[in-house]
């Protein structure tokens, strides 16, 4: 092959280097994830071994792998020659963290040599919009001899509709285990990846040795974010637990234990310090030992030895103390308080509270602030998940419904969730009759539903930095 080859969308050329570099590049800041996929010739992957990205870098054999570039580069390299004989096609694609392809200037890929270094050809994306992720390109077997071909095809489903086509499933077992034993030199190096990328990746290698229970779950949950655009995002995680006495059984059956530990994989991909910070509420509030990986196979039962169940349920006693841990304060706030990061709190409780003008008042006063509560009660009721019911009064679910058509001891949630003279909405609700009925994948979509929404406002309205 001679020079350097311009491509269209649709074109193709011939390989014939045996080892080569697809570079994907751009000119802003946004960071964007490359990745390839061995598809066979039903145009599947064989397993999600086959799936190739910065948290999984390296096909089983070797011949794939996720080879980070310089600044506004990402990449990955093929090795022709050792590429499995049922294997058909390797397509590279990329998945951006925040915002869409269409933002993004300077879009193309390069094709390269590796043994020398020659550029092999060039395509240029200059039609992207909507996209979250987008195939740039293919390597593929004809009559023998490899071609490469510009697809530009996008996805506005992101990387989850991406990984859907191609048969991946968020279902199967965690393919995150075996990575974690790959040799050093498969890492992409520190000086080229981000931070929170190079955390990420040492804490699902953690979770793979300490909770491996958790390595699918981490994955589901990256799976739900990325979907709404938020494979990058950055949050602070707070778990908020009833400890009344009518929660024994709920504590007993291990039923909060699981959702403790789906909560902690949501954390697991929102910040990258490993800890979901704790909050009790039952007669008193309490901040408890933040679960991790280290403690998180017993953590529900360890804080119940320490703080047993309580006989009353009292909202705003745990509402101030987030509101003092988070940003030093629990009285009234007027006015909007910026803050680097949002704080997402998971709040659970199976019934009323005895404080509802405390609690309410609570409420006003963080939506001033980038607090964003997500209220999930467990019981029976008509609209609970479980019961035939929706859920929800509006939302994921699209249900209607008048206020009174739901349990009477979730009314004050439903009310927290609409309740006006707040500066922005910062509440979601859902109900739940049983959480351990209600998929992985269903609940890390409800968790995520009222979410992003209230992101855009926080920035727009001066509490969190714009883009």
């Amino acid at each position: 092959m001679r020079g350097m080859t311009t491509m269209s969308k649709g074109s193709n050329l011939p390989v014939s280097t045996a080892r080569v570099r697809a570079t994907l590049g751009w000119s802003s800041d946004v960071e964007v994830d490359a990745s390839a996929l061995l598809l066979t010739s039903s145009g599947k992957v064989r397993s999600d071994n086959d799936f190739v990205f910065y948290n999984q870098p390296r096909s089983a054999e070797g011949s794939v792998r996720h080879a980070a570039g310089a600044a506004r580069e990402d990449s990955v390299e093929v090795d022709l020659s050792d590429i499995p004989e049922e294997i058909e096609k390797v397509v590279v694609a990329a998945s951006v963290g925040n915002g869409t392809f269409g933002h993004i200037p300077g879009l193309h890929l390069r094709l390269t040599d590796v043994a020398g270094n020659a550029e092999i050809a060039r395509f240029d994306i200059s039609d992207a919009t909507t996209e979250t992720a987008f195939l740039f390109g293919e390597l593929y077997r004809r009559n023998g001899q490899w071609k490469f071909r510009a697809v530009g095809q996008g996805y506005a489903s992101g990387l989850a509709g991406l990984a859907t086509d191609f048969g991946i499933s968020v279902d199967d077992e965690p393919t995150a285990a075996p990575a974690a034993a790959t040799p050093t030199p498969a890492t992409p190096a520190p000086s080229s990846v981000s931070l929170k990328k190079q955390k990420q990746i040492s804490l699902e290698k953690r979770a793979a040795t300490e909770a491996p229970q958790l390595v699918s779950l981490v994955k589901k949950a990256a799976i739900s974010l990325e979907k709404r655009g938020l494979g990058q995002h950055t949050a602070r995680v707070a778990l908020c637990l009833d400890i009344s006495g009518s929660m024994a059984n709920l504590y007993r059956s291990g039923k909060i234990q699981q959702l403790a530990e789906r909560i902690l994989a949501l954390g697991l991909r929102f910040d990258d310090d490993g800890e979901v910070d704790t909050f009790l509420f039952g007669g008193s509030g309490h901040q408890v030992e933040s679960m991790n990986l280290s403690n998180v196979r017993q953590y529900t039962a360890d804080v119940l030895r320490r703080h047993p169940l309580e006989g009353s349920t009292n909202y705003a006693a745990a509402m101030k103390l987030i509101r003092r841990h988070y940003f030093g304060a629990d009285t009234p706030r007027n006015g909007p308080h910026l803050d680097q990061f949002p704080v997402y709190v998971m709040f659970v409780t199976d019934g009323a509270t005895f404080d509802e003008d405390a609690a309410r008042e609570q409420v006003r006063s963080s939506s001033y602030e980038p607090l964003f509560w997500q209220f999930m009660a467990i019981g029976k009721s008509s609209r609970a998940l479980g019961s035939g019911g929706g859920g929800r009064r509006r939302g994921f679910f699209g249900g209607g419904g008048s206020p009174s058509g739901g349990s009477r001891e979730f009314r004050f949630l439903e009310e927290l969730d609409d309740m006006g003279g707040r500066f922005i909405d910062n509440a979601d609700f859902f109900s739940v009759e049983d959480p351990t009925q209600v998929s992985d994948d269903e609940l890390f979509d409800l968790l995520m539903t009222e979410y992003p929404g209230w992101l855009v406002l926080a920035r727009e309205r001066g509490l969190l930095p714009p883009h």
